[in-house]
């Protein structure tokens, strides 16, 4: 809730000297404080109809950001989110009547429904949690239902890709933690070795994916495949290192990849061009930029001292708590993660100016005031949130306890 607000006020901010076209600033801010109302109702809705409202009230402005305000193919990548979200909230939808109707609490409360999943057979506990993981696994997005999230990214404005990256890929999270494991823990249980090797899967495949990539948006948008495999990982653990690691790690995923969207925005801005191998040099002309730059590529590497370095060294401990081969597997991408994001700075930034952003002349600016006010809050939580993990993790342990109590008996097999 409180990453949603700090989202949204950092994204008015940078927008203030960032509008893209066509330049309509009013309908711009609508859809974002719009996006923020859907977003706000989802983390608070105690009813599974009011969060249902909620969740699809998010998907209105996002198709209309990317789908006027996007880059060139923004209508496939509008329609295409569209499509994959409607799909995903239907089966919720139907996950949700299933729940009123055979649990016989006769309720959307989700207060009153817990435990009343129980009540119900092993066969039907599977089919309604299919449906709710199909839904909140399309958000994540999980593999293999993450394709539309390239193509957004890459097509939405700035603002766009940081609101979509920084909260609501956090929906499909929250949904498991909040809703679906403990209304279904039988169901949970059954579906776990399924989830744990599609989220080892999209750890992997979205850092090798990302590798290849020539488009600097397009490797951070399939980094985020690879970071938001450690949150269902962790979830998926079972276990209070696994949970805590995978709520930092949403956290942590939200305030650096906010960041690197913004700082890829801002370089944008000013040359027009994403394209890593027209770049190099870089920090010769814009050495403010390429040091921030570099600050929120090493959280994302997970550097000791900052925040992503913890999360996913919890989702790590939780996983070798439960199956040390799927932790093996899961720490080889530490290394992956180190390349393509290093090798992409030093191609961008290092050695002599590339031709191209030599012909950029006096256009190629270094960060400005306000693009730095932009930046600090998220520098600062990435920080404070690294060395002392504790602030998150003090502030959930009751409800951590809470889920690990309903979810009691699931593990990794």
């Amino acid at each position: 809730f409180a990453l949603s607000m700090l989202i949204t006020i950092l994204c008015v901010i940078y927008s203030w000297n960032h509008f893209p076209e066509p330049h309509n600033p009013k309908a711009f801010l609508a859809l974002v404080l719009l996006l923020e109302v859907g977003m706000n109702g989802t983390f608070v809705a105690q009813d599974l109809i009011l969060f249902f409202i909620f969740f699809e009230v998010v998907l209105l402005p996002m198709f209309f950001m990317i789908g006027v305000w996007g880059g060139p193919n923004r209508e496939y990548a509008s329609i295409k989110f569209f499509l994959f979200t409607l799909f995903g909230s239907a089966l919720m939808l139907l996950s949700f009547l299933a729940i009123f109707f055979k649990s016989g609490a006769h309720t959307f409360d989700i207060v009153e429904l817990h435990g009343a999943g129980n009540a119900l057979a092993g066969t039907t506990q599977m089919l309604i949690f299919g449906g709710m993981f199909v839904g909140f696994a399309i958000k994540v997005p999980m593999f293999p239902f993450h394709t539309w999230l390239p193509d957004a990214h890459v097509q939405a404005p700035t603002a766009g890709s940081v609101i979509l990256a920084g909260v609501l890929l956090k929906l499909g999270g929250y949904g498991f933690i909040r809703f679906a494991i403990p209304l279904f823990p039988e169901g949970a249980q059954a579906f776990a070795p399924i989830m744990v090797a599609l989220s080892v899967i999209a750890i992997i495949y979205g850092a090798i994916v990302a590798i290849v990539q020539t488009d600097l948006k397009k490797l951070i948008a399939y980094s985020s495949v690879s970071h938001m495999g450690f949150v269902t990982l962790g979830i998926f653990s079972f276990n209070q290192q696994g949970v805590d690691g995978a709520i930092l790690q949403m956290l942590n995923h939200g305030l650096i990849t906010s960041g690197l969207f913004l700082l890829v925005g801002i370089g944008y801005e000013r040359t027009h061009d994403r394209e890593i191998a027209k770049m190099g040099g870089w920090a010769s002309r814009t050495p403010v930029y390429a040091a921030l730059f570099g600050f929120f590529l090493f959280a994302s590497v997970g550097l000791p001292g900052l925040s992503g370095f913890v999360g996913e060294f919890l989702v790590l401990l939780g996983a070798f708590l439960a199956n040390p081969v799927v932790a093996g597997a899961a720490t080889l991408v530490m290394v992956l993660a180190a390349v393509y994001l290093l090798w992409m700075y030093q191609r961008i930034f290092m050695g002599p100016l590339s031709p191209f952003l030599k012909g950029l002349g006096t256009h190629l600016t270094d960060i400005t005031a306000i693009e730095i006010a932009t930046l600090a809050p998220l520098a600062a939580m990435i920080v404070a949130f690294g060395i002392l993990p504790s602030l998150l993790t003090n502030a959930v342990a009751a409800s951590v306890a809470q889920f690990l109590m309903f979810a009691s008996g699931g593990a990794i097999r």
